[in-house]
């Protein structure tokens, strides 16, 4: 590497050279040559000095107002721009700033009429320093509200010198993308922690988790419609730094799933989390605790074996049944996994119980599955101990072969509200809510129509672990992904009836090319309740 910089260094001074004798020309004094340059420079200043002011184009939901993120407006050329957090672009195209220009129009769950040509889009008269709104129709029942994470959230805002509300508008923590979310309130404030990290100056960033807090929304933080100003855990070059340092198991990446509090045998309440280290396979498993002096997690046990299905994964949630607190998980794509909100049952995995009608201490085993009956026959679906989960598919199976009848109860065949196909679920948040007296999951599916990781389902169920029988979508995209979603039960609004929630945009698992500044980073939306849409069952007929 040191050579190849020092050739380049030699080839630099005769490049220049070259070029001197070039401007030089016949007869042509190093003087004159230098009044020619400082001729260009003026040129340029003069160049530099008509340089008018960009034109806002800002793209707002026909039904709410709201500016729209995340929409592409593209010129007849080709010349691609993306609305920012506030729905705004700040257009100043050299060439195209006195004249009409037509953008076409796109963005997923979004839309707006097609003219007789079959074009989406509108054409704009461009004058420096004006500015037009622009409509689309909502397609999504959730409304897009903002980028969470990464680079320029609010640039074109900033560009175009319009207030921007959040603290950090445009680079934070030297973060340009963050891999799936998990959020929990501690310590009076909220904790966020994400996977994989992008930075600005190499495409290798942080593999061992990012830390960041923020202030609750009643604790002086923002209103979860506006923003989440962050406040990251920082090295001294200002990258965000690891939340996990190295481990006995030697693994180069660390990750972390269900976020918990519980109390230690001192009484002091701990902020404890399932994690896994890879390199790049996964080499181990087991808990960590955070150390609030060094602001990084420490372990606390390591789980006998990497494979064992009892352990915390994918988001979690407490909630109580029978007068006692457990902490439940959607490692296995739903909510079929749980643990007492014990620090003792936390870090001991032999506490982790799955909610399944498998016979107790054996496993799914296609044909040959022992199924648990009562007396009576009836399927017996409980909590067990040693007994691994069931999961979507599989319980689909049994149907498929009999050994679930007719009249069994099913609790993980999701049906979708409107054809009443089947919906896949790959990942999924669920959170007790008051507002519909019942429990509400944000589901991912798995090879959705129009993207394979990239369409969110709305449904309810009466418990934590189900049924969950009926689905609504309420978010798609085409041909790109997002993933792991998290509801922010902390976010909540009158009661539940307005919910939040975001999940990572992202063109992994297609053949998109990445949305610029978007991609790989958190986007958040939120989800009316009462939207008459969803077809919800109106509560008090429940009652």
């Amino acid at each position: 590497m040191v050579l190849k910089m020092k050739m380049w260094k030699h080839a630099g001074v005769w490049t220049c050279a070259a070029l001197l004798l070039v401007t030089m020309g016949p007869g042509v004094t190093p003087a004159q040559a230098q009044a020619a340059g400082n001729s260009a420079e003026q040129k340029a200043g003069g160049t530099l000095k008509k340089v008018q002011e960009p034109f806002m184009i800002k793209v707002v939901d026909a039904e709410t107002g709201r500016g729209i993120p995340l929409v592409e407006l593209k010129t007849t050329n080709n010349i691609l721009y993306y609305t920012d957090s506030a729905g705004v672009v700040a257009f100043d195209e050299p060439g195209l700033m006195d004249t009409t220009v037509f953008f076409h129009m796109s963005s997923d769950g979004y839309e707006i009429p097609a003219d007789m040509f079959g074009n989406r889009g509108q054409a704009v008269e461009i004058t420096p320093g004006g500015s037009v709104t622009l409509q689309m129709n909502r397609v999504n029942i959730a409304e897009r509200l903002y980028r969470v994470t990464g680079q320029g959230i609010y640039r074109d805002s900033l560009l175009l010198g319009l207030h921007t509300p959040i603290q950090e508008p445009v680079i934070n923590g030297l973060i340009m993308g963050q891999d799936s979310v998990q959020t929990i309130e501690y310590n009076g404030k909220l904790y966020w922690f994400w996977g994989d990290t992008d930075r600005p100056a190499y495409p290798l960033g942080n593999f061992r988790t990012t830390g960041a807090t923020s202030e609750l929304p009643q604790n002086g933080g923002l209103d979860p419609d506006v923003g989440v100003n962050l406040k990251y855990f920082t090295k001294e070059d200002g990258f965000a730094k690891s939340m996990v340092p190295t481990l006995p198991d030697g693994g180069n990446m660390a990750w972390i799933f269900g976020l918990m509090t519980a109390k230690d045998s001192t009484g002091k309440e701990r902020l404890l989390t399932g994690y896994m280290t890879l390199n790049p396979d996964i080499v181990a498993r087991g808990i960590l605790a955070f150390n609030d002096q060094t602001e990084q997690f420490e372990q606390v046990v390591q789980f006998p074996s990497k494979d064992d299905w009892r352990h915390p994964g994918g988001q979690a949630t407490y909630y109580e049944e029978n007068g006692k607190g457990y902490w439940l998980f959607t490692e296995h794509r739903i909510p079929n996994l749980r643990v007492a909100a014990d620090y003792d049952a936390i870090i001991d995995y032999t506490q982790y119980e799955s909610f399944t009608c498998l016979a107790p201490g054996t496993a799914y085993d296609g044909a040959n599955t022992s199924l648990e009956r009562d007396p009576d026959g009836k399927l017996v679906w409980g909590w067990k101990k040693n007994t691994p989960v069931l999961t979507q598919d599989q319980e689909k199976e049994l149907i498929g072969l009999g050994l679930i009848k007719a009249d069994d109860p099913r609790y993980y065949q999701l049906k979708d509200a409107d054809t009443g196909e089947e919906v896949s679920l790959s990942q999924s948040s669920v959170e007790w809510n008051d507002y519909r007296q019942r429990y509400v999951m944000i589901g991912q599916q798995l090879f959705g129509k129009t993207s394979v990781l990239g369409e969110m389902w709305y449904a309810e169920a009466d418990s934590p672990q189900g049924p969950w029988t009926t689905a609504k979508k309420i978010i798609t995209h085409n041909n790109y992904t997002f993933y792991n979603p998290a509801q922010h039960k902390f976010f909540f609004k009158d009661g539940g009836r307005v919910i939040y929630f975001e999940a990572t945009y992202t063109n992994t698992y297609t053949d998109h090319i990445p949305t610029p500044r978007y991609n790989y980073n958190q986007v958040m939306y939120k989800l009316n309740l009462d939207d008459p849409r969803l077809g919800l069952e109106p509560v008090q007929n429940r009652k």
